[in-house]
């Protein structure tokens, strides 16, 4: 691999970062809540609302059923109107936060299932008002998993860029392909495979020590 290649491989590296954080802290900003949500409008639940949960699931289901590189190309008019272009770091955020939302409130969901129901039952006997069982027992006690939700979409949204790369996102999916196999370099498409993998361990790393910090189990 010559040495003109590793500015590119750097600069590649920053924007996936970019359009992986960015894009995860988006997505975390609206897929929490909108996990919080269908957690407490289902059967049993603090605000049980079976109408919007049901609306919401579909929503969620529909969103998660599409596959990404499908979602890329099929919201590009949509990513245009937010960004202004199809093409580049910030286009391939937009995709990658639409992907995103309804596969972290699925994940907020389950980590809020695994509340046991007497805290909860517990709290509402001593009189607190929905309000403050959310924030005083269901998302401090579910902290560990929400974390850990976040971790697992992050680690997503980093293969999710790779393929954004694929039709002009940038990043190293972007430099995988143009170099690695149009160009045939090897060389530089294992060190774009060698730098994700990095990366997602990386990420998981620290989420995993991260919820062994906050767990108190």
């Amino acid at each position: 691999m010559s040495s003109d290649l590793i500015p590119l491989l750097w600069g590649a590296t920053v924007q996936t970062l970019q359009m992986v954080f960015l894009s995860g802290l988006i997505a975390a900003l609206l897929g929490i809540p909108l996990g919080v949500i269908l957690h407490l409008t289902k059967a049993g639940q603090l605000m049980e609302n079976l109408t919007i949960n049901r609306i919401l699931g579909v929503i969620v289901n529909a969103g998660r059923s599409v596959p990404f590189i499908i979602l890329l190309v099929a919201i590009i008019p949509f990513t245009r109107m937010v960004v202004g272009t199809s093409i580049g770091t910030m286009a391939a955020v937009v995709p990658l936060t639409v992907g995103a939302i309804p596969f972290i409130a699925r994940l907020i969901e389950g980590a809020l299932m695994e509340v046991p129901a007497g805290l909860v039952e517990a709290a509402e006997t001593m009189g607190a008002s929905p309000r403050q069982i959310i924030q005083k027992v269901l998302i401090p006690e579910a902290l560990p998993g929400i974390v850990n939700s976040i971790t697992i979409t992050l680690v997503t949204l980093v293969s999710y860029s790779a393929m954004a790369g694929a039709v002009g996102g940038g990043g190293l999916g972007d430099v995988g392909i143009r170099y690695g196999y149009y160009r045939f370099e090897l060389d530089v498409m294992l060190a774009t495979i060698v730098i994700l993998l990095v990366l997602v361990q990386l990420i998981q790393s620290l989420g995993d020590a991260l919820v062994r910090r906050i767990d108190h189990r």
